[in-house]
């Protein structure tokens, strides 16, 4: 496998706050725990819990219960080991073993029910009806859908990334932008933290386009940033799936080139959110049907994304060991990916 050397992150220039929950390091105990009591996690438990799920819910969720911090660090935990197993499959060949478990996952969201006793189903979809109960329990009816939409579209961006691997498959880099802001993962985990703090804007607002580029510009920027900071494990491994491999292939640069343009971009993407978020308001302020309470929802909102921002940018570089350990950079699957998972009955 190819490694980089000399290889740094830049320094993302982020002018927000960021406060951590106090409980941030049990909930990373206890996500640790919830995967391997679900069997998803046996072995090299010390580097599951170095990814850092707990630390990096405590950094988004606000000021939130701890019970919804932890089972938001579930999620995430179960997330990561969703992601690993479909990067393991992808490398072995093995795709098809895939498809009967998205397909639970996918009928459980359409009908709320779980096929057959759990003793006889893979332990990814006994995980997820766990975690997905206890989340749309505390949703609103609209929320509860944005969220399983939202889970719908990570699962078909997984699909994607798996195609966008063959070399003739290549997507540009204006259909990679598109398809990474669902294949981040940030959506349905956006829509926890929102129900956990009681926001939920009517759809009126969540349409708006001044509304739409927030998001928009808050899903770019960290997922461009998770790109730089995961590069040397995807270019180990042949995983084109990033936005610096796309910017080199089309430009005809070197990776380190590409690197500082999408430093760049970044920086300039910082600046569309600032900007999105005062037209936002200003759009707000000028509509005579936004009383103060709705205003002041929106802003809690888009301050849910700047913590989202920051909080995935200080967790990244100081505490999550997934994308400093060695392993990681030369391209290797983690030591606690269990390969037959997803042939386990």
């Amino acid at each position: 496998m190819n490694q980089l050397h000399n290889f740094s992150v830049p320094d993302f220039h982020l002018p927000f706050g960021n406060a951590k929950h106090p409980q941030a390091a049990r909930a990373n105990e206890e996500a640790t725990a919830w995967v391997v009591g679900h069997g998803l996690v046996t072995h090299a438990l010390e580097q599951f819990s170095g990814i850092g799920c707990g630390h990096l819910a405590g950094r988004v969720s606000g000021e939130v219960p701890y019970e919804r911090v932890l089972l938001l660090a579930e999620w995430m935990a179960w997330s990561f080991v969703l992601d690993d197993q479909h990067d393991h499959l992808i490398r072995n060949g093995e795709l098809e073993a895939w498809r009967p478990v998205v397909g639970a996952i996918t009928a459980y969201l359409d009908t709320g029910r779980a096929d057959g006793p759990a003793e006889e189903r893979n332990p990814l979809v006994n995980g997820f009806v766990d975690v997905c109960e206890r989340i749309v329990d505390g949703m609103s009816e609209a929320c509860a859908a944005r969220y399983r939409t939202h889970v719908r579209l990570v699962l078909r961006s997984l699909d994607q990334e798996a195609g966008n691997r063959r070399a003739d498959a290549r997507p540009t880099v204006e259909d990679y932008i598109l398809m990474r802001r669902n294949s981040s993962q940030l959506l349905p985990m956006m829509d926890m933290v929102e129900a956990a703090l009681g926001i939920d804007l009517p759809s009126r607002i969540t349409a708006l386009p001044q509304f739409e580029e927030v998001m928009k510009a808050t899903l770019d920027v960290i997922s461009w940033g998770n790109d730089v900071f995961s590069l040397p494990k995807e270019y180990a491994c042949g995983d084109t799936n990033n936005l610096v491999s796309r910017i080199a292939s089309r430009d005809g640069c070197s990776l380190a080139d590409a690197v500082r343009e999408v430093e760049h971009l970044i920086q300039t993407r910082i600046e569309d959110y600032l900007t999105a978020r005062q037209k936002l308001l200003d759009a707000l302020d000028s509509d005579p049907r936004t009383g103060p309470a709705l205003r002041d929802e929106v802003a809690r909102c888009v301050r849910t994304y700047e913590d989202w921002m920051i909080g995935t940018e200080l967790w990244q570089r100081y505490e999550c060991t997934r994308y400093s350990d060695e392993r990681f950079a030369a391209g290797l699957e983690g030591a606690y990916t269990r390969p037959d998972l997803v042939s386990v009955a």
